[in-house]
């Protein structure tokens, strides 16, 4: 029998660094999936590509260039300060139009290339910051639109959308990580790392982060500036 393959999308954060450690202990082949799409700094993509080598996948680096069309966002307009956690209901600025609808359909055409039938996410619905695209309900939307998009869809060979995380807490995917061997420090998830991929420790991301190993506890790892 081929090997089941995966397209699982990394974008250097702790979050999909623990994805692709479960669908590879799945037992997938993986294809590791980031995007240049005009974020505020490249560090991420940094740890991505490393993330790739240390688990020995092939990584792919799609460059779209929707940083200029999507203004308003503080992750692609410079204009736009990145906040501080604020806890609020409401979906913050660091929003991005449509940024996981653009990322899947880009995994959904390189998954039908390469035959693999299988994609993973990161997103989470417990510890997040109110994106509209990290819900279940957007999910199980998305890969019923994927199966009617799709030759192999069409011809009954269904992809599956698979979020092992999103009914997770930080500290719960945190532990779910350590458990597979991930060296979170290896990670970076703050939305404005420097070029030295130091984090701020104060924006959303940073700010879940860090609840996330207190509420595990285990040491954070993560350099701050």
């Amino acid at each position: 029998m081929s090997p089941k393959k995966a397209v699982v999308l990394i974008s250097g954060g702790l979050d999909s660094r623990t994805t692709l450690a479960i669908a590879q202990n799945e037992g997938y082949v993986c294809h590791a999936l980031s995007f240049d799409y005009g974020q505020r700094h490249k560090a991420e993509l940094q740890a991505a590509n490393k993330i790739a080598m240390v688990c020995d996948v092939p990584h792919h680096l799609v460059t779209i260039n929707i940083g200029s069309l999507f203004t308003g966002s503080a992750l692609t307009d410079i204009t736009v300060d990145v906040p501080a956690y604020t806890g609020t209901a409401e979906i913050p600025v660091t929003y991005v139009p449509a940024r996981n609808s653009v990322f899947l359909s880009i995994a959904l055409g390189f998954a039908e290339v390469i035959e693999a039938y299988d994609i993973f996410i990161g997103v989470s619905a417990i510890d997040y910051s109110h994106y509209p695209d990290c819900r279940p309900a957007y999910i199980s939307a998305f890969r019923q639109m994927a199966n009617l998009a799709t030759k192999s869809g069409v011809e009954g060979r269904e992809v599956n959308i698979h979020t092992p995380l999103i009914k997770m807490s930080k500290a719960e995917t945190i532990l779910t990580g350590l458990e597979l061997g991930v060296d979170y420090g290896q990670t970076i998830s703050c939305y404005q790392a420097d070029d030295s991929g130091r984090a701020c420790g104060y924006c959303d991301s940073c700010t879940l982060r860090k609840k996330g190993f207190t509420e595990a506890h285990i040491p954070d790892p993560t350099r701050y500036r």
